[in-house]
């Protein structure tokens, strides 16, 4: 069944897809242009040190007794973030693919 349409109903619907289009252009105008000065500056939040809590410091003191043989104490355990560990990670999966 093929649904017909009049031209004047087609032309009533582009003029409505054409003001759509002109107002779309209009927000993405004022989205694109630069920002007032007082606006300019990012608000930088304090930096949040992580606690660890009483689980994870024995997961970490029972891992350290496993791996080492003896108890230890632990005195400060702080977060490192390192890019070359994250690309190491990815070395190493890549590495295990075999290729064909």
């Amino acid at each position: 069944m093929v649904k017909t349409v009049k031209t004047k109903d087609l032309a009533e619907m582009l003029e409505k897809v054409e003001a759509q289009l002109a107002a779309l252009a209009e927000r993405v105008g004022r989205l694109e242009s630069p920002a007032p000065a007082a606006a300019a500056a990012p608000v930088v939040p304090a930096p949040v040190k992580p606690e660890i809590s009483d689980e994870e410091m024995a997961a970490v003191s029972a891992a350290l007794a496993a791996y080492l043989g003896v108890r230890v104490r632990i005195r400060r355990i702080r977060l490192l973030s390192s890019r070359a560990w994250a690309q190491q990670g990815r070395v190493n999966i890549q590495a295990s693919h075999t290729l064909q």
